[in-house]
């Protein structure tokens, strides 16, 4: 008779119990393999083309920005040399919060952990050199993403581009920034009518172009489960359609350019599950809910690669494993786009050479590890599956909760999800700091005394920002000032009209008003959101 006890439970984060094995029975229990389908056929959960890999790898898109655009473009330039297929351009707090470089509320943080873009000139000085039809850019922006949309959408075009072909992406995703990060402007309401004027304009101006990655990546950095992460990512994905729906426009005249950004760090089967389930869910939602017929319509397009959580301050080297093991996880779950955190992000901004060593991560699994020989290769594991069919029951009651309390608009605006999602961090947080959570290098296989390895630290040159500031003024001296006043008074007035502010923004844009001023214009008209306090 054996004396073997069985282990306590395992339960993953997404609080799913864990078998000590699988068979074809659990698949069945689960729900079958009715959602498993084939690639690039619905319900998309083997991936969202029929060859995937074999036909194009992953778009390799690092994050980067810093300094002023001259500082950023050279990166540009550093990394499409070494391989890189895309740009992910990393913005400065005082960009994201709509301020101008020279506003009293920015200093100290002008280019510090990001560009600082002002007005279209900086644009211009960025992607000086960058053939915008080989190298697709996604913008990192969120509260001022409809100026800076405007101004990439304008430099374009001033360099003869058919913006009616030009791709591109912008995370554009408020909603997860009032839950998550906090870089917001405007309430609510007017926050989520600026992302509908975006994908609306987008729809008839440059409808190659997404105008919103809704970002389920920085709802997880913030204390959501993985399960969470995609269901909240698609409360928010709705609350964007349901916008645009009601002005009219059909689903599919728009939805196929709705992309996504997920979180990858984690345990490697619950990340693979997590998104396939949620491509058989996404697609089932824009089908069934909203009646979409256009097969790109109902494809969850996603980067992941990143998991800024994962990394860790203690032993830093091994941050270069974790991201290894990321780019893994990202290739098994089928992902457009990568876009690795480097190992030294949990100190600093990345430099060139840490971010070499993630650009030849991602390329060693396309050249020497056989990960794009075939599709979705853990599809049929019996453990795999049944996990599947278990996260996507998991997020389909997390989104039913959700409308059945308000919906995800009404809970964001409460601050009740912030608050769920915060308790969760702290309660994660103290299991690392007790050992419940185990964490190599922070709280197991540690040595006593053990010195960490030097890692270099981007200088903050306060030189920069009096550049940045000097370049400011330059522009507003040469500039026509009565067609910016014009171009602001229109742009307010659209806003007061409750129009779409778009066409205006262009205009405002190419006067070379400057991302402050056309702020400003706006909170005048939309106010500014004040952040609930719960407890």
């Amino acid at each position: 008779m054996s004396d073997f006890k069985e282990a306590k439970p395992v339960v993953n984060e997404s609080g799913i119990e864990i078998q000590t094995v699988y068979g074809p029975d659990d698949v069945e229990r689960t729900g079958g393999t009715t959602m498993v389908g084939r690639p690039g056929e619905y319900p998309f959960t083997r991936g969202i083309h029929p060859l995937m890999y074999r036909k194009q790898p992953w778009t390799m898109r690092q994050y980067t920005g810093f300094g002023n655009a001259a500082d950023t473009n050279q990166r540009f330039h550093y990394l499409i040399q070494n391989g890189q297929t895309g740009l992910n351009v990393a913005f400065d707090l005082p960009t994201q919060c709509g301020l101008d470089s020279d506003d009293p509320l920015a200093e100290g943080e002008v280019g510090r952990v990001g560009m600082a873009v002002d007005t279209l000139h900086d644009f211009e000085v960025a992607f000086d050199g960058v053939d915008l039809e080989k190298i697709t850019v996604s913008l990192t922006i969120n509260g001022a993403a409809p100026q800076l949309i405007a101004m990439y959408l304008a430099m374009a075009e001033k360099r003869g581009y058919d913006v009616k072909r030009l791709r591109g992406t912008a995370q554009n995703d408020i909603l997860k920034e009032f839950i998550g990060r906090g870089t917001w402007i405007y309430p609510v309401g007017p926050s989520i009518r600026l992302v509908g004027d975006t994908i609306e304009y987008c729809a008839h101006h440059a409808p190659k172009y997404s105008p919103v990655s809704v970002c389920g990546y920085h709802i997880r950095e913030s204390g959501a489960d993985p399960a969470q992460e995609m269901a909240y990512a698609f409360c928010i994905a709705r609350a964007y359609a349901d916008e645009v729906v009601r002005r009219g426009l059909p689903i599919d005249e728009f939805a196929g350019r709705l992309s996504f950004n997920f979180n990858i760090f984690g345990n490697l089967f619950e990340q693979v599950a997590k998104f396939r389930a949620g491509r058989g869910l996404w697609a089932s939602i824009m089908r069934d809910e909203y009646h979409a017929t256009k097969p790109g319509s109902m494809w969850m397009r996603m980067i992941a690669g990143g998991g800024g959580g994962g990394l860790t301050l203690e032993q830093p080297e091994v941050n270069i494993v974790r991201g290894a093991y990321y780019a893994l996880i990202s290739a098994l779950s089928g992902a457009q786009t990568m876009a690795l955190c480097c190992y030294d992000e949990a100190y600093t901004i990345p430099s060139e050479y840490a971010q070499r060593i993630s650009l030849r991560t991602m390329q060693l699994l396309i050249e020497e590890m056989g990960l794009t020989e075939t599709v979705d290769p853990l599809g049929g594991s019996w453990y795999v599956e049944t996990l599947t069919n278990q996260m996507r029951e998991r997020m389909r009651a997390i989104i039913a909760e959700t409308d059945a309390n308000g919906g995800i608009v009404q809970q964001v605006a409460s601050g009740e999800i912030q608050a769920g999602v915060s308790a969760q961090a702290y309660k994660m947080a103290r299991a690392i700091e007790n050992g419940g959570f185990r964490k190599v290098g922070v709280n197991c296989y540690r040595q006593e005394g053990e010195q960490y390895a030097e890692v270099e630290l981007h200088p903050y040159r306060d030189d920069d920002a009096r550049a940045q500031i000097a370049s400011l003024d330059a522009v507003r001296g040469q500039r026509d000032a009565a067609a910016v006043s014009r171009a602001l008074s229109a742009l307010k007035s659209a806003a007061s009209r409750g129009e779409n502010v778009m066409p205006a923004m262009m205009d405002a844009v190419k006067a070379y008003a400057s991302v402050g001023e056309i702020t400003q214009e706006l909170v005048e008209v939309y106010g500014r959101y004040q952040e609930p306090v719960r407890f």
